[in-house]
């Protein structure tokens, strides 16, 4: 069967949760401003997840842009912190995620959240954009801005990584944007390219169908590149079984059609939460009714989880599995998911 490696969980939900940070409307850069304010914190935060015997661990990146560290005022940076010195705090970034690494074996992914985790307040739920970012080609261009941080600051950060994730994408036109954006920064990475369904239906926030979203992360671009990885996170788990399926049986299409070369891997990182959905206005947890008791798989997040990769592996559609966690997974929760997929 095809091999699984074991993905960390939520930071910013960790970091809030254990840690007792605080985010709202002056920390834009949400988990990424403690790279400006408190790195021993994050620094802990990651490293717990280190110590759970993660295989790849995400950077502290996830919301950094242009915009958010212009919006981030410090006693440094009275008026914003300014796009030439944004470099500083991404090597911070880079060298925390190295230094919470516990096995040697285990891999740094950049991690880069959609356009809309940088609006205010946050739309990666609903893919509703402002008119500036709301076609392909304005996305692109922000996308490969933000790429360009990295490629250019100082400290050999993009040779320092081994992946790059394109996370929590609500859109098909962004989609398409991430895959164009990397090949023009001349990135040549494995990057992995992961939505959202935050529904109870099978669609993307925008109404995309999970057909038209396989076509638009995997089938050839002449101007883009492939990706590593496709799959889905900041999602329920009950939401999961139904969407592998289908991201399955539309991967075994396109490569029984001949326009698929190699098969992808399958990126799974659903939320941790107990019911709660997060609301971008209170910015706040909040729980929320999904039915009884006697509707509900009432079992362990992780033993959920690992039985659903363990059907997946079983169709034998994809090259290889990376699993973890997104908001409100602890290190505790990934490391009772390595534990479990170890039974398995």
């Amino acid at each position: 069967m095809a091999s699984v490696q074991i993905l960390d969980g939520g930071l910013g939900t960790s970091l809030q949760d254990k840690y007792g940070v605080s985010f709202d409307g002056s920390t834009p850069l949400w988990a990424s401003h403690l790279l400006v304010t408190d790195p021993t914190t994050l620094q802990s935060c990651q490293r717990d997840f280190g110590l759970a015997g993660v295989d790849v661990l995400l950077t502290a990146t996830y919301q950094v842009s242009i915009e958010g560290f212009a919006r981030t005022k410090t006693p440094d940076f009275p008026q914003g912190i300014p796009k030439n010195a944004i470099g500083q705090f991404l090597q911070t970034a880079v060298s925390i995620a190295e230094q919470a690494k516990v096995h040697d074996r285990a891999k740094i992914a950049l991690s880069l959240g959609p356009y809309g985790a940088c609006m205010i307040p946050g739309q990666e739920y609903s893919g509703l954009y402002d008119p500036e970012h709301d076609d392909e080609e304005a996305l692109f261009r922000w996308h490969l801005e933000r790429l360009r941080l990295f490629t250019e600051a100082d400290g050999n950060l993009i040779e320092r990584m081994q992946y790059v994730a394109f996370e929590t994408l609500p859109r098909l036109d962004e989609i398409r944007a991430v895959r164009r954006a990397i090949h023009a920064a001349g990135i040549n990475l494995p990057f992995w390219v992961s939505c959202v369904f935050p529904g109870e239906v099978d669609i993307l926030p925008d109404g995309s169908t999970i057909e038209q979203v396989v076509e638009a992360a995997i089938a050839p671009m002449d101007d883009g590149d492939t990706p590593w990885g496709i799959g889905m996170n900041c999602t329920k788990i009950h939401r999961l079984p139904s969407l592998i399926r289908l991201v399955g049986d539309n991967v075994a299409r396109l490569m029984a059609s001949g326009n698929l070369l190699n098969t992808p891997s399958l990126v799974v990182y659903p939320d941790g939460t107990n019911g709660e959905v997060y609301n971008t206005t209170t910015q706040k947890w909040e729980k929320v009714d999904h039915g009884s008791t006697a509707e509900r798989d009432m079992r362990p997040w992780e033993v959920q989880l690992s039985q659903i990769v363990h059907d997946a592996r079983a169709r034998n559609l994809f090259k290889s599995f990376l699993v973890g966690g997104c908001c409100k997974a602890s290190h505790r929760d990934i490391e009772q998911l390595r534990r479990q997929l170890e039974k398995n």
